[in-house]
């Protein structure tokens, strides 16, 4: 295992280019793809791409608030000493290996985008606190980790849509609980032993004493605030309207939860972390100028969200995605096809790493494809969930916030990540081979 990632490690450091421009070359073949196989035009394929550019505004906006209000949230003075605290438990590299994994897996099972978040933190503390682990096997376990339990996660999008009246699928599948899809057996086996896998994995594939690589210094303790002297400055710091603003806050969250339950999407999470941040912080100014210091992360994700919107466009538009899908729906039985639908999955996510875009498009060839088959639409549903995590691990889309608030490049951590995957790979396509015949 540590041969095979220290292999990678070497592969990608020599030939693997930046997250923007692995994001420009799949735009290249996703383009060429579109010409040559799916029998569009150069001018079409264009317009394809320019016409799904801009579609990831509002996703892009998410996670960029995601991004920072989950750093101001970790920075707020309580925050940060309680992390500091949990961070000192470790004193080995395999302690903080197994902290970092555990909690980062448990965050993601509550939200992905919280897990993301909160797991980079913890792995920055821990290895603030811990020099004899390495920094960059630490965020990498960290990631992997949310992956591994993201079947699970009380935020998977596929399962939640087709839970919800009014889908576009509903006239052919109906509801499908969450009993059905992230409480099954296959989601729950799916993740405990993926998860499980790749924490064995991570174990062999720590760097030996001498090879660790540990946090630099770049990433310091944020200095003292000064103290407010002007009227101006004491407006800016004021606790009245502090905490006017955060009961405000409190109120429209409790209404949200009476209204919705416990659902926990994107645009609450980020609400939920914008006024306990503003909370913690004490006044506007401290929260609006550690959320300044958390915007720089962001820019990988400003930059390259719109060029894999764009992907999507074309593999969308050019019927990419429908060939695939029809194409291992053509060479399946009923006992192969949860494995080919996973499998398809995996493929498509490299060109379309949205779990939401890759269901609405997917999702409708394979449930087709099942009509006259004997085959759970559920087994469907987490097949292409499970099979868009995968290979989240090679795709760069999702590792993007990570990568910006540890400050370290995809190099860094992309063949650990890799290893990863290949695990996982295993353990799920193993799984969903056996469904059909443990009846799941």
């Amino acid at each position: 295992m540590k041969s095979l990632s220290r292999s990678l490690n070497i592969l990608v450091e020599k030939y693997l280019p930046s997250a923007f421009l692995f994001a420009l070359i799949l735009t290249i073949i996703a383009a060429a793809m579109g010409v040559l196989m799916g029998g569009a035009s150069l001018p079409d394929v264009a317009n394809m791409w320019y016409a799904g550019f801009w579609k990831f505004l509002e996703f892009g906006m998410q996670m960029v608030v995601v991004l920072v209000t989950g750093y101001a949230l970790a920075k707020a003075p309580l925050v940060n000493r309680l992390l500091a605290r949990f961070a000192t438990i470790p004193k080995t590299q395999f302690t903080a290996l197994t902290v970092v994994m555990v909690v980062s897996g448990v965050l993601g099972i509550i939200s992905w985008g919280l897990g993301f978040v909160g797991g980079t933190i913890i792995a920055i503390e821990v290895a603030r606190r811990t020099k004899v682990a390495d920094f960059r096997l630490l965020v990498a376990s960290s990631y992997s980790a949310v992956i591994a339990t993201q079947p699970m996660s009380l935020a998977l999008t596929a399962p939640l849509l087709v839970n919800t009246p009014g889908h576009p699928l509903e006239e052919k599948i109906g509801l499908i609980p969450v009993t059905e899809t992230i409480f099954s057996p296959t989601m729950l086996t799916v993740s405990i032993v993926g998860f499980l896998g790749i924490y064995a994995g991570f174990a062999f594939m720590a760097p030996k004493p001498d090879e660790v690589v540990p946090l630099s210094g770049e990433l310091s303790e944020p200095a003292e605030e000064a103290k407010p002297q002007t009227v101006a400055e004491k407006i800016d710091n004021s606790i009245i309207v502090n905490t006017i603003v955060v009961i405000f806050g409190i109120l429209a969250i409790s209404l949200y939860f009476i209204a919705n339950g416990f659902n926990l999407e994107l645009n609450i999470m980020n609400f939920v972390f914008l006024v306990i941040g503003i909370g913690l912080h004490g006044s506007p100014a401290k929260y609006a100028k550690c959320i300044t210091d958390g915007i720089p992360a962001a820019s990988g994700i400003v930059l390259q969200f719109p060029f894999y919107a764009g992907i999507i466009g074309i593999m969308a538009g050019s019927g990419l995605i429908v060939m695939i899908g029809q194409w291992f729906a053509s060479i399946s039985t009923e006992a192969t096809f949860p494995l080919f639908t996973y499998i398809a999955a995996m493929i498509v996510n490299i060109f379309v790493p949205s779990a939401g875009g890759q269901w609405q498009v997917q999702g409708p060839v394979m449930i087709e494809a099942i009509q006259n088959m004997n085959i759970n639409p559920a087994t469907i549903v987490n097949a292409v969930s499970v099979g868009d995590m995968t290979t989240n691990l090679l795709q760069p889309f999702f590792v993007l916030p990570t990568l910006g608030l540890a400050k370290l490049g995809l190099k860094d951590i992309w063949g650990y990540c890799m290893t990863a995957m290949l695990i996982l790979m295993v353990i799920s396509g193993t799984i969903f081979l056996l469904v059909p015949v443990l009846g799941w």
